[in-house]
């Protein structure tokens, strides 16, 4: 399903850098989610990027967290794929409802890109894994998940407060957070993983050895 996920979003944007109408149509446009109920943007703007960069980053960060299916089969059996589809796909549209109700009217606003999906990919995998070392992309992994997500939380929280840096960091942080949530969920309605308590036990763990 990641790599499904992966090609997906590599061809759509490929197509968007070519088009520019293909790109205008799927782009998230909060007046025209506001005037033209189309609420398929929330999702379509996820599987279009700025440039290559932009798409090279978000895709591998997604790549390098492909291990969160594996587990969620693990842990949810046949379901598992299906709910990692469902997060990446809800996570698209929590990330951006902050950013929408901040925006629905300014037809000056634009905004592209699957950060929100990913970021909830990443945090998944931190709930799921929280002692395993993590950095910042080209950065060697050097600091244990448990902490590097809650550093990340507060730098989005403040760069988004910042702001001027043309970056939706309202996204990163809001599809974090769902990431989080939906695993606790999930896991909660199938009588199957108890997410808290396993992160806990994990960090307990870690600090114990």
């Amino acid at each position: 399903m990641t790599l499904i996920i992966i090609i997906t979003t590599a061809i759509v944007s490929f197509a968007a850098f070519r088009n520019e109408k293909v790109m205008n149509d799927l782009i998230f446009y909060p007046p025209a989610v506001t005037v033209n109920k189309q609420y398929y943007r929330f999702v379509t703007c996820g599987f279009i990027h700025a440039d290559i960069m932009h798409l090279a980053f978000n895709m591998l960060s997604l790549y390098f967290f492909s291990d969160v299916e594996t587990i969620f089969g693990m842990i949810f059996g046949d379901s598992g794929r299906l709910l990692f589809l469902t997060m990446y796909l809800l996570s698209l549209i929590v990330s951006l409802l902050p950013t929408y109700f901040k925006n629905r009217n300014n037809y000056h606003y634009r905004s592209l890109g699957a950060s929100g999906a990913v970021s909830a990919v990443v945090f998944a995998g931190i709930m799921l894994a929280p002692t395993a070392k993590m950095g910042l992309f080209f950065i060697p992994p050097i600091i244990p998940g448990f902490i590097f997500g809650p550093l990340y939380l507060l730098f989005s929280a403040y760069l988004d407060r910042k702001g001027g840096d043309n970056i939706n960091q309202s996204a990163h942080l809001w599809g974090a957070l769902f990431g989080v949530a939906f695993l606790i969920v999930a896991g909660a309605l199938s009588q199957k993983y108890n997410a808290i308590e396993m992160f806990v036990n994990g960090i307990r763990g870690y600090i114990g050895s």
